[in-house]
């Protein structure tokens, strides 16, 4: 094999270098930077030469043939994520954290998928087939006709998908994967980049569709470089907290779907269990509520989710106050606080401020901030909010409360859990059963938490 000559690739953020530096241009990272031939196989085209290529053939964008129909693992909570289903042809990559219950999703996945007659296969590097199989007992799914093997060969692995037709392969990890083309170590942004494309071209060449699994690095990031999420389809993340059982499926990029959907599971021993009803698992539902908490009806992709905001305003006993926020932005907790200081005269000064998402779930929509507001003033006051009623809207700097999207489809969750009321802007319709007390400024409905309506 050519050696045409080498770049530095930086193992962090994966921006190429034509010579060696201390520290990452691109991303900042110390010693970061490694060593990568850059080689092509005998007879491969130089770069800037001529050659004799095929004709590219255009087509118009009606459709001559009807699409394949997409894939239904079993697993609805996976499937509303991915938009329906799994497209054939498609490629997936699904990150999260060690532990989260990566492999064991995608071999329940896979399982449920060849129950329902489609060619599957578990290909891992990570675990040799015994333990894979020890895994599916364990799960209840022995009996599930997926075709198993443990390999590391980038070659052997894409020799034998070319032999085999499969509707749906699972490849665990693509960190572990490694290429005989590249003289990079297994897992270098080199090796990855070339697997994966060479994954994602072999699953639009077959028409199988392709999940890969990536791991994360310690901030939480995609391991690996950024071009391997523009190369597939879908990047999927699963998250969970440690110590909770419940587990959530984020779609962060979806080719044929929307995105910011959610897929809510619950880890238990028989492996993961769909949460058909996610609120239910993140209100607390014994006793009345205490001063401080806020139930937030939000929306999550395309369901709405009730979750509780927890907030305790306590004297600060050393001289500068903490400020610890768990759930939620801490840039949003400190401008929510600046408003209820500056247009509410509350104080938070010489307090420390403590605020919780119930439950473990990561809240990020505007809509919050009357949620967080209403949780902060309760404490601030001692007042408790009422038992029957639910919280959102979005705040400005000037103190207003601006309407949020899909405010039906969150009073209909309310109503449906038993909430009969709502504090949160003016609804366009007042056709809900859940009775809304509209509130304009934020004034306004700190003075309705300190009434106690």
């Amino acid at each position: 094999m050519a050696r045409d000559g080498a770049l530095y690739a930086c193992q962090s953020c994966g921006t190429t270098h034509a010579k060696w530096a201390g520290q990452c241009a691109a991303c900042g990272s110390w010693n970061s930077l490694v060593e990568e031939i850059v080689s092509r196989p005998p007879g491969a085209l130089a770069p800037g030469r001529g050659a004799k290529t095929r004709g590219l053939a255009f087509e118009g964008l009606e459709a001559h043939a009807p699409s394949p129909p997409r894939i239904a693992t079993g697993l609805e909570e996976f499937d509303r994520v991915c938009g329906g289903g799994v497209v054939p042809g498609s490629a997936i990559l699904l990150a999260g954290d060690p532990g989260v219950g990566k492999s064991t999703l995608l071999l329940q996945v896979c399982a449920q998928a060849a129950r329902r007659g489609a060619a599957c296969a578990y290909i891992s590097g990570e675990e040799a087939v015994e333990q894979i199989r020890a895994r599916a007992r364990r799960l209840g799914l022995a009996d599930a006709p997926v075709k198993l093997a443990a390999e590391t060969a980038l070659r052997d692995v894409v020799d034998a998908l070319r032999r085999e037709a499969f509707d749906l392969v699972v490849v665990d990890s693509i960190q572990t994967l490694w290429s005989d083309a590249h003289e990079a170590g297994p897992g270098s942004v080199t090796q990855v980049r070339a697997c994966a494309g060479e994954l994602v071209r072999l699953a639009k060449r077959k028409g199988v569709a392709i999940i890969m699994v990536g791991h994360v690095t310690k901030d939480g990031q995609i391991a690996g470089p950024r071009v391997v999420e523009h190369m597939v389809d879908a990047v999927l993340a699963f998250e969970g907290e440690r110590g909770y059982p419940f587990r959530i499926l984020r779609g962060a990029k979806n080719r044929f779907g929307a995105t910011d959907e959610i897929g809510v599971f619950e880890m238990g021993d028989a492996g993961l269990a769909e949460v058909r009803n996610p609120s239910a698992l993140f209100l607390n539902e014994g006793g009345e509520r205490a001063a401080g908490a806020a139930v937030f009806a939000g929306i999550e992709g395309s369901r709405p989710v009730l979750v509780e905001f927890q907030a305790l305003v306590a004297p600060s006993v050393y001289g500068t106050p903490r400020r610890a926020v768990v759930g939620w932005d801490s840039g949003r907790l400190a401008m929510v606080m600046a408003v209820l200081e500056a247009r509410c005269g509350l104080g938070f000064a010489t307090r420390d401020v403590y605020l919780n998402v119930a439950g473990g779930l990561r809240i990020s929509e505007p809509a919050a901030d009357l949620a967080a507001a209403a949780a902060l003033a309760s404490s601030a006051l001692d007042v408790a909010l009422p038992q029957d009623c639910v919280v959102f809207g979005e705040i400005s700097l000037s103190g207003d409360i601006r309407p949020v999207s899909r405010m039906e489809a969150r009073l209909k969750e309310s109503a449906k859990l038993g909430f009969s009321r709502a504090l949160a802007p003016a609804p366009a319709d007042g056709g809900s059963a859940v009775a809304v007390t509209a509130v304009a400024r934020l004034a306004d409905a700190v003075a309705k938490i300190g009434d106690g309506a």
